[in-house]
């Protein structure tokens, strides 16, 4: 058996950051998912099997400025449930494949549609990238220390986070509904909502007085010495969380650090907390300290590296990362008891599988297109 999205056809017209990794997900979950590249995506940027974002899909290139190549994209959509894109705002309609050109002959048709910025506002037509999108939210001037500059969560909070989740989510539940009521939607997902949506509690917590909007001064964002991260012996680093009352008390008491520490919540003594611990991590090494918290309720953990994370005891037991193809790579999430989610094929190349892909999907004249230009096997 597939996964829950078996049988779920989605077209994804190719591009890059969160629209792939969308497309990715609803691969790993089940659904046949057909990537359309263009003729100009250059395969020697890096070896296929390394563009892990494309796992899951065949890759079919059409050239949209040939005629007959949104003719293409528009039968293609014909035979999907959902259509994803990331173009700027008016892009897909310049080109003949919007929404109402796709919607036209397929009326429950779900168009997600992958922006920064939004389908409309002032910056709509704007370039931009997720460091950009996550400053406007307040996101990135929540993240870093006290008297420092905002710290840049790589592209995880922005692109993969606000973007990507929100777009699977979109066209998910816009798919759903379309099941319902025989009617497809547009699904407008924008970093910059999807980045607001995500600091909700926090401005639950600034409309209550409990947040200070400044950074490095609050109990979730390194304020607290008891949630943060500390120095060991050996130049590594264990984060420490232990929020809790119950579970402080384990922390304060594996750390041996003494018995006239300031109290938890005695903010005016904070400093002085913090030093303590610090002190007390220095005197060993990260895998001294693991080996003294591990499997315990004081909530503290290495800080392992991305080549070492594979390696972890606990992801390693649930078989978090999988090698495929000799390539290590997180595995599909979440999991299903009856339907499991499964790696597909390889990352594929642009244009690799245009030829049968296309006759897959019912398109009857590829060789007639190839000879033409309008699509590319490769």
């Amino acid at each position: 058996m597939g996964g829950p999205l078996a049988g779920v056809r989605v077209l994804e017209l190719g591009g890059i950051g969160p629209g792939p990794l969308a497309a990715m997900i609803l691969a790993d979950l089940g659904a046949e998912v057909l990537r359309v590249d263009r003729p100009s995506d250059d395969i020697r940027l890096t070896r296929p099997e390394h563009n892990l974002l494309h796992r899951g899909r065949r890759s079919a290139i059409v050239d949209l400025r040939q005629d007959g190549g949104a003719d293409v994209i528009r039968r293609l959509a014909e035979k999907a449930d959902i259509v994803t894109e990331g173009y700027r705002p008016g892009v897909a309609e310049r080109l003949g494949i919007g929404p109402d050109d796709l919607m036209a002959a397929n009326p429950r048709l779900v168009y997600g549609r992958m922006t920064g910025w939004g389908q409309e506002g002032p910056l709509a037509a704007s370039a931009g990238h997720d460091i950009a999108y996550i400053a406007v939210t307040g996101s990135l001037h929540a993240i870093g220390r006290a008297g420092g500059p905002p710290q840049v969560p790589i592209n995880l909070l922005g692109d993969f986070g606000a973007g990507s989740m929100f777009l699977v989510t979109g066209v998910l539940a816009a798919l759903l509904e379309a099941r319902v009521s025989g009617r497809g939607q547009v699904v407008d997902a924008a970093i910059v909502d999807g980045a607001a949506v995500l600091s909700t509690m926090v401005h639950g917590f600034l409309a209550a007085g409990v947040w200070r909007d400044e950074r490095g001064s609050n109990l979730l964002d390194t304020g607290a010495p008891f949630y943060d991260v500390y120095e060991t012996a050996d130049g590594r680093h264990m984060a420490v969380g232990a929020l809790e009352p119950q579970f402080y008390a384990e922390f304060v008491r594996l750390l041996e650090a003494g018995d006239d520490l300031p109290r938890q919540h005695d903010a005016a003594r904070w400093p002085e907390l913090r030093a303590r611990i610090a002190q007390r991590f220095s005197t060993k090494t990260m895998a001294e300290w693991t080996a003294v918290f591990e499997g315990t309720d004081a909530c503290v953990a290495p800080v392992v590296s991305l080549s070492e994370a594979h390696d972890h005891p606990h992801l390693a037991a649930r078989g978090t990362f999988v090698s495929d193809n000799g390539v290590v790579q997180p595995a599909p999430a979440p999991r299903f008891s009856r339907t499991p989610a499964a790696l597909g094929e390889p990352p594929a190349a642009p244009g690799q599988h245009t030829r049968s892909a296309l006759t897959d999907w019912g398109i009857d004249d590829v060789e007639d297109l190839i000879t033409r230009g309008v699509v590319v096997q490769r």
